[in-house]
């Protein structure tokens, strides 16, 4: 028999979701324009798109929000979304909830900031991200997936929601406290801590990286691609056939391993195993990567941009084409080069504007992120190094320049967007990313552009730029592991062009 406590929780949710039925709360879905946030406009769930509005709304009805940030090419995604659909757990949403729902591809300032306080929270990794959430964004418990149901932990979801929802109401103090320690270790980031960019540096890095590899900690392929990618690299400069080893026994494990849609967009995993595949071959000469190099390449193709109706986001889509011109180049793949030159000017003329920089979409009005400008002016460096064109180079450093203008901290490195977030008052602290997501980070890839446009124009200002934002991180890049690999693999480069 259900305990008085209980059916005075399910009268009290009951009432409130009756409430809720007439009240500010539609489900809001059936105006996005990506899959994943589209998909749920006919869930139970009253899913708000992420803005002040949904903020403004938990503060009215002094409720927490609940946030779920998911990617549309994800497994473990679309099996959270089943349990979204249960409707007896969409009542206890309803009523104790402010329920926000955002893509990681639309939104990825906000997916990387939350994915850095669930791991500091939680410790755990991956999509989707599930979030509580204080009315001013600060989150105060998350994790990734949960169950429906698991009385004997007492972790299942239908647990979990009115516990969170009492603790908020009951213990407003407490989880305030909670939320802002969370906040400031999350955030730590947004604070230089220099370093010496030397040899022994790179070292360190390559050992984080190798035990990483060693290990198999990672299960995300572009992550993994790019530690073989590193090593490599490293094994160019030392002639260590132990890390040689390593990088060839990965890329071989990534070969034979197909995707399983565990949130890894497949272009960019897919570009990522080209860089690798393309530096293994480079370095060793090795003829079966030099095969399996023009297959992903060939492959890329299909992956690349094309100019209809289907949004585009701005970093992915530049990342694929930098990678696809600098592969074809090598490779001698014509073809391959010309579509990719076509997908550049393309989106070029849907997402960028002088003086303004880059949308992150060809479809709404996200502007100003670090890595939208970072990845495009690397997709113009490269088209600038295929063809010559001068007019690529000159957009290149128009961006540099926006960075620079809009981006920089005067602590070291540049921010990951150009004005804090106004959709809560906890997100005015912006933060600098330089560990790799989906993407590689965005600082480690701004000193690797900055690198090539001193390549590329004879000018020290470019290569001291670049070397400044790489000394802004080195004293948190060597606790990174596997996810500083792109940020050592810039290090490295930098090291090795000092000794020319």
């Amino acid at each position: 028999m259900p305990s008085r406590t209980a059916l005075t929780l399910t009268a009290t949710l009951t009432v409130a979701a009756c409430v809720t039925e007439q009240g500010p709360l539609t489900n809001r879905m059936d105006q996005a324009t990506t899959g994943y946030l589209s998909r749920a406009a006919r869930q139970p769930v009253r899913w708000q798109p992420w803005g002040a509005e949904a903020f403004a709304l938990a503060a009215r009805l002094d409720r927490p929000v609940l946030l779920v940030v998911g990617i549309d090419d994800c497994r473990p995604c679309a099996e959270m979304d089943r349990v979204w659909d249960d409707p007896s757990l969409a009542s206890l949403v309803n009523a104790l909830f402010v329920p926000v729902r955002v893509d990681r591809e639309e939104r990825p300032d906000v997916a990387r900031r939350y994915q850095s306080v669930v791991r500091t929270l939680a410790g755990l990794e991956g999509y989707p991200l599930t979030v509580f959430l204080t009315a001013d964004g600060s989150a105060f418990f998350g994790g990734t997936t949960f169950p429906v149901d698991d009385p004997v932990t007492g972790r299942g979801l239908r647990q979990i929601l009115p516990e969170a929802a009492r603790e908020y109401r009951e213990r407003r103090g407490a989880v305030e406290r909670q939320a802002a320690t969370a906040q400031e270790l999350a955030t730590g980031g947004a604070v230089a801590t220099h370093g010496l960019v030397e040899r022994s540096t790179v070292e360190a890095g390559v050992a984080g990286v190798r035990s990483a590899l060693e290990d198999e900690r990672s299960p995300d392929r572009a992550a993994l691609a790019r530690g073989a990618e590193l090593l490599l690299g490293w094994f160019a400069e030392t002639g260590d056939s132990g890390d040689l080893r390593l990088a060839q026994a990965t890329l071989g494990m990534l070969a034979a391993a197909p995707g399983d849609g565990d949130g890894e967009p497949p272009a960019l995993v897919r570009a990522a195993l080209v860089r690798a595949f393309l530096r293994g071959w480079v370095v060793t000469g090795d003829s079966g990567l030099a095969h399996r190099t023009r297959d992903l390449v060939v492959a890329l193709r299909s992956d690349l941009p094309a100019g209809g109706d289907e949004p585009v986001f701005t970093d992915a889509g530049a990342f694929v084409i930098g990678v696809a011109l600098d592969a074809s180049v090598a490779v001698g793949d014509s073809g391959t080069s010309r579509r990719a030159r076509s997908a550049l000017d393309s989106l070029l003329r849907r997402v960028y504007a002088s003086d303004l920089g880059a949308r992150h979409a060809t479809v709404g009005s996200v502007r100003g992120l670090l890595q939208d400008q970072v990845q495009l002016a690397g997709a113009c460096t490269a088209a600038f190094t295929a063809t010559g064109d001068p007019h690529y180079l000159a957009i290149a450093r128009e961006l540099a320049a926006l960075i620079e203008r809009d981006y920089e901290d005067p602590l070291g490195g540049y921010f990951d967007t150009a004005a804090p977030d106004p959709a809560a008052p906890a997100l005015a602290i912006r933060t600098k990313q330089v560990l790799d997501d989906a993407l590689p980070g965005a600082n480690a890839w701004a000193a690797r552009v900055l690198s090539d446009l001193a390549a590329a124009t004879g000018e020290g200002a470019y290569r001291r730029r670049a070397d400044a934002t790489l000394e802004a991180f080195a004293g948190i890049a060597a606790d990174g592991g596997l996810l500083a690999a792109a940020y050592f693999d810039a290090a490295r480069a930098a090291v090795m062009a000092r000794r020319r």
